[in-house]
This record gives structure tokens, sequence and C-alpha cells, in this order.
């Protein structure tokens, strides 16, 4: 096995593994600084931030040689018998040096920085710096320069790592960002007419290692010592990147790619990065409410707001009354929640009719050069929940074939989840004509996100949670099952699909999704898997036979 020698402990490595020192000396738990090396980005090695000490140890006689200089760590291959030192009195002033020369010409402005908290310049400085500014103090203003709809560049905050530039060129392909002028007036900029107008565009801010580039939906919002993160999962399309939702006092701020080299590695798309408006919309559904339907003897009653324990007791009696059940399993609905509702309507209809719910799709999957894609489908969990309905019906239907099912008059009761993210404002996700099916009905359950064409023919309109007020598994496009907990609560007055689904099956105590799932593992081969799964990166469903009709 290679062995690699890092401030004299003894490493191995993997024989195909490829790493560089800064990689090598991570399996060591010493981290070297660095500005510009990014895993997922080439190597130009132009901070200097990570030079180190490194040599060779002889495999037959065991004497150690050392280069005479030292060498940047992220472009040094680390192969069997590589010696690397982190921590030398040289490699200490060499940092201290890099550090205050970047900051001899960086404006001060922390107070007023988005960055503050988390910017390596300020943490490279306090943890490598000069004891003592050499320097005098002047006063700067760093100038504010447009680049994009949605990312401010602060021009003098810059170091020239250039990750955003290459970010651009080599994971985007678009190349909006390049590097004008030379030397000390070299500076980050667009190309005339091209703005940074990408659907990956938000990533470079998450790369930039200090303050110069600002995201405008964040900008001055909050402080991020305020913020609480919560490793969650993307619900945008059926990608389900990894993501971080950073929220505070049940306000999401801000959404951030978490490292999956299984999903997403490092990045997100805008779409999914500022797709979390929605939550907080004003117009969102809030509470339960139910009416009357018209009858021969009395005419319809306006919807009246009831409590959630009513609901409990009162869907199962009206859905009950009215016998033959048809339900939409929306795609948004986690693992757990898709196999309660089946599980509920099972138990008020032996014969009730599951389907998966509408599932909006734009025309075609974008592929980029860096290997990111954004799928077409826009719902994060179709083959979990076509999975789910597998376990109850074999023959998995979807929503068209239930819209032919309630037209041919196979039902007379539905329940539709759907939990869709188009406001009043948008193109709601169900057109009028469309909703006129399910008009007939005895008992119509409509549990939903924002009033839509459809809530108008309900007798229940439930409120439905959002991908962050939420907890259980999505499984995604290439069969990934990731666990996510809940992140905020919903607004008051809104109960999760989870928690009533859990309250109709008698279950006691609160929702635990844990329970669920390890219910739904023990009994399925196709979920087996899921009594292990790992929120941090998720397991492979089609390594334990996924059922996928």
């Amino acid at each position: 096995m290679p062995t690699v020698i890092v401030d004299g402990k003894d490493i191995e490595i993997g024989a195909e593994e490829r790493l560089n020192c800064i990689e090598a000396a991570r399996r060591a738990g010493a981290e070297i600084p660095h500005y510009c090396w990014h895993p997922g980005l080439s190597v130009v090695a132009s901070c200097r931030m990570c030079l180190i000490e490194t040599g060779a140890r002889d495999a037959a006689t065991g004497k150690i040689s050392m280069v005479p200089k030292l060498v940047p760590a992220c472009q040094t291959p680390a192969k069997d018998g590589t010696v690397i030192i982190t921590a030398s009195a040289l490699v200490k002033e060499s940092r201290a040096r890099v550090e205050e020369a970047l900051l001899i010409d960086h404006p001060i402005d922390c107070p007023i920085c988005d960055k503050a908290g988390e910017c390596l310049l300020q943490d490279y400085h306090f943890e490598h710096g000069q004891a003592e500014r050499r320097a005098d103090l002047h006063p700067f203003t760093s100038r504010r320069r447009d680049v994009g709809p949605t990312v401010t560049l602060f021009v003098d905050r810059c170091v020239m790592c250039t990750r955003c530039v290459r970010f651009a060129r080599e994971v985007s392909g678009t190349s909006e960002l390049m590097v004008i002028n030379r030397g000390a007036k070299e500076e980050i900029d667009v190309f005339p007419g091209y703005p940074l107008d990408n659907k990956l565009s938000g990533n470079v801010v998450d790369l930039c290692p200090v303050g110069a580039l600002g995201d405008k939906d964040f900008l001055y919002q909050q402080r991020v010592w305020f913020l609480k993160s919560e490793p969650n999962v993307c619900g945008g399309c059926a990608s389900g990147c990894s993501i971080t939702t950073e929220h505070n006092q049940d306000s999401v701020y801000r959404l951030k790619p978490r490292e999956n080299p299984h999903v997403n590695k490092w990045w997100i798309c805008d779409e999914g990065r500022y797709g979390w408006h929605h939550l907080h919309d004003q117009t969102r559904l809030l509470a339960a409410a139910h009416r009357t339907p018209a009858s021969a003897s009395q005419a319809a009653v306006g919807f009246q707001a009831v409590e959630w324990a009513d609901v409990v007791t009162g869907l199962r009696r009206d859905l009950k009354v009215a016998k033959r059940l048809a339900v939409a399993v929306s795609p948004l609905l986690t693992v757990e929640e898709a196999w309660m509702l089946c599980a509920v309507a099972r138990s008020i209809d032996p014969q009730a009719y599951l389907a998966v719910g509408f599932i909006p799709r734009s025309e075609s999957d974008e592929t980029y050069p860096g290997g990111f894609t954004i799928r077409a489908e826009k719902c994060p969990n179709r083959l979990g929940v076509e999975s789910v309905i597998a376990l109850f019906d074999p023959a998995v239907h979807h929503w068209e074939d239930l819209l032919e099912h309630v037209q041919a008059g196979g039902a007379s009761a539905a329940w539709i989840t759907a939990a869709y993210p188009t406001s009043a404002s948008d193109k709601p996700w169900i057109d009028e004509e469309t909703a006129a099916v399910f008009a007939g009905l005895e008992c119509l359950v409509v549990q939903d996100f924002f009033e839509s064409p459809l809530t108008k023919h309900a007798v229940w309109r439930l409120p439905a949670a959002g991908f962050a007020e939420r907890a259980g598994t999505w499984v995604n496009a290439a069969h990934r099952a990731q666990t996510f907990q809940q992140a905020i609560r919903p607004p008051a007055g809104v109960w999760p699909e989870g928690r009533l689904l859990w309250n109709m099956l008698g279950r006691r105590g609160l929702y635990d999704p844990v329970a669920v799932r390890q219910q739904i593992a023990e009994s399925s081969a196709t979920f087996a898997a899921l009594a292990g799964v790992l929120p941090a990166t998720g397991v492979d469903l089609r390594l334990h036979q996924l059922a996928t009709p």
C-alpha cells in the first residue's frame, strides 16, 4: 500500500488514488491553508498560501531527501514515499508573508462585509498572519460592480484566486468572467455585453474565499453567525442535490450546496438556490378548512376553518361515506409520507385507486461541461413514490391514469396531495379544464401549498408543507435515497403531511419518520437499504433491487 509521510506520520493511500499534498495532509488531520485551489476546478497554484516543505523517502534505504525550496501543495502530487512538512518555521513564515501581502491592499471593511464570519482571509490571518501590521492603515472603499442579475462584485476585496473565472469556463462552460489588466492592476470582470447570467452562476459566490462576490438575494440580510444550518435536500428537480438550509427564527435566508460526490459534487443550480421564497409567501394556505357541498335542499357553504383534531376524524368519516376513493400521491412527498398516505387510503377503502401525482416537467435535461445536470423532472421523489405505490398495487398508475379513472366514474371521492411551489402569481400546476374533472365528486380533499383551480371544487382544503418544513427520504433520478431532517417549523396552523397521516393511522406521540422508515425497510426488499441510509451521502437503491415500473 502506498504511504505518505505527513509531519512524521505514515498515512496509507489507495494505489489508484490521485491526491495532491493538501488532500493527503487532510488524511493526517493537517489542514494546509489555500485560496486558489478547489477540488472541482483546475490547479493554477497562484495564491502561494499552500507552500510546504516536501521530499521523498527512499523505499530501499529509508533515507529522506528534501526539495531545497518550498512548493505549492495543491500542485504537488502525493505518491508513495512523499514526505510532507506542513508546520515548519519556514512554512509558517511564508504563510505570514502571503497574508501580509494580501492585506496591504485589502479594504478592512469587515463590519459591513457579508463574508464576515466565514471569510478565509479573516480566518487565515488570525491563524497564520503576522502578529502586528507593519504597513500604515489608511481608509479603503471597495468599488462595487454589477456582474449579473444575481451577483455583485466588490472589486477591491478580490484576492485574485480566479476560482470564479475557472468555474465559468470549466463547470458552467459559459466563460462570462475574465481577468482584465496585468500585475497589481488585475481585476475580475465580465466580457462586454455578456453578464454572468447562467443557471449555475450563484456557485461563484460560494467559491469566493473572501467577500469579493456577493449574492444579491442574501446581501445585507443576516449575519452568518446568527444563522443555523441544517443538512437538507433540494426539492427543485429530480437531481435531489444535497444542500444546507441556513435559517434563523424559522425563516430561511439562503441555501448552499453541500458536498456529495454521488449527487451534485459541490454545486447547485440557481433555480434550486433561490427556490425557497415560496415558503414565506403571504398567499400560501395556512389553515385547514372544510365546506358543506351543495345538496338538493341546501346551497353550498363557503370554507370554514377547522381544528386539525377534527380533520383527523372528519376526513376519514367523509371519505368512508363516499366509499370509492382515488388518491394522487404527490412526488414532493417523502417516502415515509407516501407510504403512510397509501396505508391510510387502503384502511378507508381496501380497493383505493393509488396513483403518482402530477409531475411538473420542463422541456429536457440540461447538462453542463462540469457534469452537473438540471433535470427536466421538477420533483424530487417520483421514483420513491412509484416504488411505494408498487408495495400496495403492482400496477403503478400515474396522474393521467387517475384522471381517466375519475372521468370514467371509477371514484366518488379523491384525495389530491400536491404541495407544488407555484403561487397565484405563477401559472398554476393545474388548469380549469383538468380541475373540472373532479367537480362532481362527493368528497374532494386537496392538500396544496397555494390556491389553485382545484381548490375551488374541494370539500376539504388542507395546507401543505414545504421542503424545509418536512423530514424523511427522497429518491432522486439516479436512484439514490437521501434522508433529511426538518429545518424550520411550518407557519402556525400548518401540519406537515407526515404529522396528519401519523395521527390518522392512530400512532401515538409525535410523528417519527425514522420509525416509519424502519417499518418500510423491514417489510420491503425494495427499501431494505433504508435501514442504514446515511443523511450525508445517501444510499444507492439500485444496488438493492429498486423496483421501477
